[in-house]
């Protein structure tokens, strides 16, 4: 009792002595709403946030000032609440890849038309994105619940597809040469010949989408990126593709198989851009039974999480590896060891889409190098992880047509 009585006592003290300090902080900040933010009630400020109550972003700035992260710090705000940087010739090419590639896989994939539906069903797919990386809390206010609810809706809508589907093929009225991905999963069976679940499907399809979209516009916007930079790069991508160019005159202007595979050089320097920035870190993956591995033990139940740097940047396994060298991947006779080479993964998990991601990359690549020249706008952009590796202002880039 009496040591619980002497550690009260300073309390009691301190209800004493501190209540007119309390009093006089309330009536500060009371004044300070009065002086500070009285005056700026219904006025049109400039976007931005106050932060903390009297000492705004402060504490933040000096903590990124100390980790040598101050343009970082600036730019995400300049993109966060920043104008827009206006003019017809002007776009971002981090957004605009990501809208070529979804609509190239949307169209594929499931016959959606251009329009207002495909536009939103970008914009909740990229919220849904988000919350794969997020903390798992779902309560309102979090990126969490923000990509469940925006996944719902994107699972709506492409529930809607499926049922639209299947009307159309009891009615008999599928038009043969629309044949697209929800017919073949439609058709499936399973080892007891049954359908699959609705569930399954949408989780396939969701799947097709984040493997199809977004690695992809990473690539193509790094690419872009990097030609800006290199012209040694730019300029023997440039040539390889006017010679595509000249080979489609033998087909009436059109770009067929025989031109793809033209594109080595290009393809070349898109393997040594993954090899040292790929669109995926890393992966989790889950541990089904004890094992060992380089002497630990690694129980059942753990997550691994595999890096593609770890051997992407070892020079035991790539001489002089911050260099960037396409010519690395000219000898495919010289193969790297198994499992150091591995933006899409490897082993029996290995990414499904690899061609679909090459061909699709290499035509957009081709498109834009052949009709467009451009410049950065802001050359010193840094990266930043959203958690895939972006430009932290989109990349925008002054745009002119040729000819």
């Amino acid at each position: 009792m009496e040591v619980m009585t002497s550690l009260a006592e300073p309390f009691s003290v301190f209800k004493l002595e501190y209540i007119p300090i309390i009093l006089a902080t309330i009536i500060a900040i009371l004044g300070c709403f009065k002086f500070i933010v009285s005056p700026i009630l219904g006025k049109k400020l400039p976007p931005g946030s106050f932060g903390l109550p009297l000492i705004g972003e402060s504490i933040s700035f000096v903590r990124a000032q100390k980790q040598d992260r101050t343009p970082e710090w600036i730019l995400s705000r300049i993109k966060k609440y920043g104008p827009e940087l206006h003019g017809k010739d002007t776009i971002k090419i981090a957004p605009l890849m990501k809208k070529i590639t979804f609509n190239v896989t949307c169209s594929i994939f499931f016959g959606l038309p251009d329009g207002k539906e495909k536009d939103e069903l970008l914009e909740d797919f990229t919220l849904t994105v988000k919350g794969v990386w997020a903390i798992p809390l779902d309560f309102p206010g979090t990126t969490f619940h923000r990509a469940m609810k925006a996944r719902s809706w994107v699972c709506n809508l492409l529930s809607n597809l499926i049922k639209n589907r299947k009307k159309q093929e009891g009615e008999g009225t599928v038009d043969p040469n629309d044949d697209n991905i929800i017919s073949s999963l439609l058709v499936l069976r399973d080892e007891n010949g049954q359908p699959l679940l609705e569930e399954e499907i949408l989780d396939v399809f969701l799947s097709l989408i984040m493997a199809s979209h977004d690695t992809t516009a990473i690539l193509l916007t790094l690419f872009i990126r990097h030609l800006s930079r290199d012209e040694e790069v730019s300029s023997k991508v440039l040539e390889e593709q006017n010679e595509v160019v000249k080979a489609m005159t033998r087909n009436d202007g059109k770009l067929n198989w025989s031109e793809i595979q033209m594109m080595k050089y290009t393809w070349r320097a898109a393997q040594e851009l993954m090899r040292i920035n790929p669109p995926m870190l890393g992966s989790f993956r889950l541990v089904t039974k004890d094992i060992t591995f380089d002497g630990y033990d690694i129980p059942k139940g753990w997550q691994i999480f595999w890096v593609a740097p770890g051997t992407h940047l070892d020079n035991n396994i790539f001489e002089n590896p911050d260099k960037f060298d396409p010519s690395r991947f000219e000898n495919t006779s010289k193969a790297f060891p198994p499992y150091t080479y591995v933006p899409f993964g490897a082993g029996p998990r290995i990414c499904a889409g690899i061609e679909f991601a090459r061909v699709e990359a290499l035509l957009i690549i081709h498109h834009f190098v052949t009709k467009y020249n451009w410049t950065e706008m802001v050359p010193d952009e840094p990266i930043t992880r959203e958690p895939m590796p972006y430009p932290a202002m989109g990349l925008p880039v002054k745009l002119f047509p040729k000819n």
